[in-house]
């Protein structure tokens, strides 16, 4: 049974979506046989697996894509829109087959279609889209990539090249004259005065990287008119940024788009019947229900795209167009899940055991530290917790002139760190309590690397939901920050005053504690870096029923031979070195040799990830 009361479940009703519960202090997903996730992980890990885990949820893509179509599809049919909604998935989200196979699959009922933004995603949509789904291409494009479409469309594909500048009509339009192939279709990225908002609002408004502005939009149509293809002009598309926090930006460039559309059809563009949305749609990261990043609902969104769109089309006396949108984020991000075992607490030397006070000699402000810390109760919390951060200024200075020793130093960071935390335990409303939260928070060295896993959070700032997978009946009381493995001080999820993160306070020698960061299936993973060499981690399909789970599609994180041969190492010639260096080596002898060879190359086999005697 689920809690009724959890003492802290982790915003999991901000950001959750339904998608996971707590029961029994666990986090479990909430399908089917309701299985917890550290079932899951315990299971991968008897197997041999070390190190962070990526767990995929098949039914949370199908869930997301069902989501999208039926609630443009309730819009359509409460306005009465005569248009059509279709939609296609943009591959830059997430090109891993791990994820693209199931977005194949799930969305082959819907007619789901993929957009490509460069020649190898190009590829990839001609090889796995489904015959009756679109494919949108965006981004700029060469002669190359443009034939890659002319193909496209003689297999059959309904594919639209939706053209940056000016230039790109001009190659379409020579290298059609020049087969006499049949003609893809021709969108327009037009360039709106509307931007959009916060992070990557800049990929909207004037100053875009792309699309045609006005001037550019109606040579476009003169060129296809005189060369005789403007019936193969039937997409316009517009993008006012990803990860849409509210929804008035999008208002406002409907309007201007619709207006555009209308405007386009009456200079004679018949078969232009498509207004292309882009993406945008927002995913909610927050853990706090007082600091939502997005501020409306889907619903919300097909209601406005509907009504707005056929009030222009009525006012103008045009066909009311069909609605494509591209939103990645939207389907990607639930989908996936990052699992990493924590390794060491930093700050667990700070406790009573580890003082050792002189039997003699002890400075006087020490002294008085060990009394405070003694007699600290609710009434005095305050006074004694600014007594104590007083003194430790005090002796803190005196250890800089030589008057204290290094023992006395240490016995005033442990008591002041005692203090402090028995303060907060004591005094409910102390006013500085999130600062001493800060002060002492404990430091968790976490098995991953945050810039191959999360690099959105190290180049961008975006949060993502965390929490620990089980101990969840218990209160976390240790203000949390999270060192990754890497030898970057960057690759840190600092503690945060406003939006603290707390984790329990934990004896690793009793077992395993792991975190989990959800939402990450959108961008993570193919943003990743190999900094350091760490790859891409271990990751697994759980499909999940009624009876219980079961975990396919098992993809070890690649071994360090494998790293350095993916940076163009002659993987070869560095064991070759190796071996060398091995049979000159006066501090190997000659008869232990093979064998320290062998070790060295099972390392080589291995991933970079961590390992300590316990196998985390």
């Amino acid at each position: 049974m689920r809690h009724k009361e959890t003492p802290n479940d982790y915003g999991l009703s901000v950001w959750g979506g339904d998608n996971f519960t707590i029961e029994n202090g666990r986090v479990c997903v909430n399908i089917g046989s309701h299985p917890a996730i550290l079932d899951m992980v315990t299971e991968i890990r008897s197997d041999g697996y070390r190190g962070p885990l990526l767990i995929r949820l098949p039914h949370l893509v199908d869930k997301q894509i069902e989501k999208l179509y039926s609630t443009f599809n309730k819009a359509r049919k409460e306005y009465k829109y005569s248009g059509k909604f279709r939609a296609v998935f943009p591959l830059k989200v997430n090109q891993f087959p791990g994820f693209i196979k199931i977005l194949i699959e799930k969305g082959q009922r819907y007619g789901y279609g993929l957009e490509a933004g460069s020649k190898a995603e190009l590829i990839l949509a001609m090889a796995y889209n489904q015959d009756s789904a679109p494919i949108t291409v965006n981004g700029f494009k060469d002669e190359e990539m443009i034939s890659l479409g002319f193909i496209a469309k003689e297999m059959g594909h309904d594919i639209t090249l939706t053209i940056e500048g000016l230039g790109e009509l001009d190659t379409i339009l020579e290298m059609q004259k020049k087969t006499g192939d049949p003609m893809p279709n021709i969108g327009i990225r037009i360039r709106l005065h509307t931007a959009g908002m916060g992070i990557w609002g800049k990929s909207g408004g004037i100053n875009s990287k792309f699309g045609l502005t006005s001037t550019e939009l109606m040579r476009a149509v003169r060129l296809l008119k005189e060369s005789g293809q403007l019936s193969s002009f039937t997409m316009i598309h517009f993008h006012i940024g990803s990860q849409m926090e509210d929804i008035a930006p999008l208002k406002r460039a409907l309007r201007e788009a619709g207006n555009i559309y209308a405007e386009l059809r009456k200079m004679g563009a018949d078969n232009l019947k498509s207004i292309n949305l882009g993406g945008g749609l927002g995913v909610e990261y927050s853990q706090d229900a007082r600091s939502k990043s997005v501020s409306y609902s889907l619903q919300e969104v097909a209601n406005d795209v509907m009504f707005l769109l056929k009030s222009i089309c009525e006012n103008k006396n045009v066909e009311e167009p069909d609605i494509f949108t591209e939103s990645g984020r939207f389907i990607a991000a639930s989908h996936a899940l990052l699992i990493a075992p924590v390794l060491e607490l930093f700050s667990q030397e700070y406790n009573e055991k580890a003082l050792d006070l002189k039997e003699k000699g002890n400075p006087p402000l020490v002294s008085e530290l060990y009394d405070l810390y003694r007699t600290i109760n609710e009434k005095n919390a305050a006074e004694y917790l600014h007594d104590s951060l007083d003194h430790m200024e005090s002796l803190l200075t005196l250890f800089d002139l030589g008057y204290i020793d290094l023992q006395d130093r240490s016995n005033t960071e442990i008591l002041v760190h005692l203090i402090i935390k028995k303060a907060l335990d004591t005094a409910a409303h102390l006013s500085e309590r999130n600062q001493l939260q800060q002060r002492i928070q404990e430091k968790y060295l976490v098995n991953f690397s945050l810039f191959q896993s999360l690099p959105d959070y190290w180049g961008l700032g975006q949060e993502f939901p965390v929490m620990p997978l089980d101990r969840l009946e218990t209160k976390p009381t240790r203000s949390a920050s999270l060192w990754d493995i890497t030898c970057d001080s960057d690759g840190e999820i600092t503690f945060k005053t406003k939006r603290p993160l707390f984790l329990h306070d934990i004896n690793l020698m009793d077992g395993n504690y792991f975190l989990a960061f959800f939402l990450v299936g959108a961008y993570q993973e193919v943003l990743g870096m190999r900094h350091n060499l760490f790859s891409h981690p271990t990751e697994a399909v759980v499909e999940i029923d009624d009876e219980g789970y079961h975990i396919r599609d098992l993809k070890p994180s690649a071994s360090l031979l494998d790293i350095l041969d993916d940076i163009d190492y002659d993987t070869t010639d560095v064991q070759r070195q190796l071996k060398k260096r091995i049979e000159r080596s006066e501090l190997i002898p000659e008869d232990k040799r093979q064998d320290v060879l062998a070790e060295l190359y099972l390392y080589l086999s291995e991933n970079s990830y961590l390992k300590t005697t316990r196998l985390v």
